[in-house]
């Protein structure tokens, strides 16, 4: 049997749209990234690259990349109540188009480079992202500005998320050009529109030592990977290594002159409101740097004659070229959000005995504290008074499995007003919110796949959502009505089993031993989602905690002590 799926491929549907040749849905997707566990479910589901994570004080999230994303709605899918839809309304402008900006004026125009002989630029990013148009502007600046020119765009598998490279040729007359493709070595210039494809084999033959210079973007676009491997890491600091060895740049040598490194995504959606238009931030960044040698009369025709979203692609242009002028300046003007995750072992404790005494009480996040102050006195003792990280671990994992995600918190977190802020900032005009839940007691089961269906409900939840909050005393008591499922029944075992084995590893404690008590310290965090998501998660951490706890116990001076604390230790759901 052959099944054959035909389908427009996103970054067709994001390029129709643009022109008004296709459906725009006016709903999008928006994640409540504190309910969000970090499962990945949503990724697994719809396969799609437009799901980012997001790292915060408590763990990695997910966000919707608004400008990427190809509205199909398929991450609804997951099962997970952190998402809602915004029906209506539209994305909130960004403050190049809605605040004074003209106090940045405009920079002094930067010395082009000569084309006397051929000049080699090479563009890189990915499918649906503006590579290929980035190319094809150089292009007609530079027919424009009576050059000659070649333009090879190598698309390969470039449907959105696939690497794509344009490459660019000029010279001051056409008789120069014997090739439209740049050879090993002979880029004059590289912009890059991703770290990733920039530090490709194919990117990097391209490079040369002592010729060529390059912008690159630092957003921490995710591969294929992140859809399946929800702990999977960005390689920053080895695709720069790379990109800096092909380059010629030493170790400890400052990059500025040869190669900037700008988080260009980051600046150009809070200053443009769409991250579309990264792009030409770095195509003016570079421009600024003297790395394209076209006159900027010429590139704005080019923007004009291209008739699409000419006012933002003017305004991304010149923030770019302010940004390569002055990046403090810009920086401080977009006041990009702070990192305000805690950096010491005794903040991460305030900040969480904070966020149990709203989750249920006082009492409870007193029974936090008690626990990761033992565990740092014992650490102190045991393995050297300037080791916090066994502490650290536990003050990270207890945390997370005393703050689960029952009915009631996940409806404390939705009437916090931190979350409509967040949407305040994102979305604007007339607008409605629809919640998407497998509500307990009205959930039914998806006869496809077993599992609890999900179903949206209007803003009239919002009124559950309130009394639900209200009632989190209820939490653990003969009077929750939630608390006798399966799944909460696991979540309060987890808790006791958890103390049960820091209690164990305190025991027997030393210097040598710290790296797996660290391991089994850490495994909460691997316990994330909900229903039977979590399910799975928590057989393979109860798998993986057995494992550990035999090779903890295979010493000799732990041996017995641990096989009492084995035979008292309850049984993991």
């Amino acid at each position: 049997t052959a099944l054959i799926y035909d389908q427009t491929c996103a970054a067709e549907k994001r390029r129709r749209r643009k022109r008004g040749a296709f459906p725009d849905p006016a709903r999008r997707v928006f994640i409540n990234e504190a309910v969000c566990e970090g499962c990945g479910d949503c990724g697994i589901q719809s396969n799609c690259m437009s799901i980012l994570p997001v790292e915060t004080e408590f763990g990695r999230k997910r966000q919707i990349d608004q400008s990427s994303c190809n509205k199909d709605y398929s991450c609804l899918k997951g099962f997970c109540p952190s998402f809602i839809t915004i029906e209506g309304g539209q994305l909130r402008k960004g403050m190049a188009l809605a605040a004074d900006d003209t106090h940045l004026g405009t920079p002094p125009a930067p010395v082009l480079p000569a084309t006397a002989r051929p000049y080699g630029i090479l563009v890189t990013g990915v499918g649906g992202t503006g590579v290929i148009t980035i190319g094809a502007l150089i292009g007609m600046a530079a027919h424009l500005d009576g050059k000659g020119v070649t333009v090879l765009d190598m698309t390969g598998l470039a449907q959105k998320g696939g690497s794509v490279y344009s490459h660019v040729r000029i010279a001051d007359h056409p008789d120069a050009l014997h090739a439209v493709r740049i050879a090993a070595g002979e880029a004059d210039a590289v912009i890059g529109g991703d770290l990733i494809v920039s530090a490709s084999v194919e990117a990097l033959a391209k490079m040369a030592a002592g010729r060529t210079r390059a912008v690159i973007n630092l957003a921490e676009t995710p591969t294929s990977a992140f859809t399946r491997d929800p702990d999977w890491q960005f390689p920053e600091q080895r695709m720069r290594a790379a990109i800096r060895e092909a380059l010629g740049i030493g170790a400890d040598e400052p990059a500025p002159l040869r190669a900037d490194f700008i988080d260009a995504q980051a600046l150009a959606t809070t200053l443009l409101g769409d991250g579309i238009a990264t792009n030409l931030f770095l195509l003016g960044f570079a421009w600024q740097r003297g790395l394209v040698p076209v006159s900027e009369a010429a590139l704005m025709q080019a923007v004009e004659l291209n008739g699409v979203a000419v006012e933002m692609n003017r305004k991304a242009f010149l923030w770019g070229r302010r940004a390569a002028h002055d990046l403090a300046a810009v920086t401080r003007h977009a006041r990009p959000p702070a990192d305000e995750r805690p950096a010491d072992l005794d903040a991460i404790v305030a900040r969480r005995v904070e966020a149990l005494t709203a989750y249920q009480d006082a009492a409870y996040a007193a029974r936090y504290r008690a626990l990761v102050e033992r565990v740092r006195a014992a650490e102190a003792q045991r393995v050297g008074a300037d080791s916090t990280a066994l502490a650290e671990a536990v003050a990270r994992s207890y945390h997370k499995l005393l703050a689960y995600k029952d009915e009631y918190e996940v409806a404390r977190l939705y009437t916090d007003p931190a979350f409509w802020e967040k949407v305040e900032a994102t979305f604007e005009g007339d607008y409605s919110v629809r919640f998407h839940l497998a509500a307990p007691l009205l959930a039914r089961p998806d006869p496809n796949t077993g599992h609890i269906a999900k179903r949206a409900f209007g803003p009239g939840m919002m009124r559950v959502f309130r009394l639900l909050a209200r009632l989190k005393g209820l939490r653990g008591t003969r009077w929750d009505i939630f608390g006798h499922t399966a799944e909460r029944r696991a979540e309060r075992a987890l808790i006791t089993e958890y103390e049960a084995d820091i209690a164990e590893l305190l025991e027997h404690l030393s210097r040598d031993r710290l790296p797996l008590a660290l391991e089994i310290a850490r495994l909460p965090e691997h316990i994330r989602g909900f229903g039977h998501v979590k399910a799975y998660t928590l057989r393979a951490a109860a798998q993986q905690r057995r494992a550990l706890l035999a090779r903890w116990r295979e010493s000799p001076a732990a041996a017995a002590p641990a096989a009492k604390a084995a035979s008292r230790a309850p049984a993991t759901v």
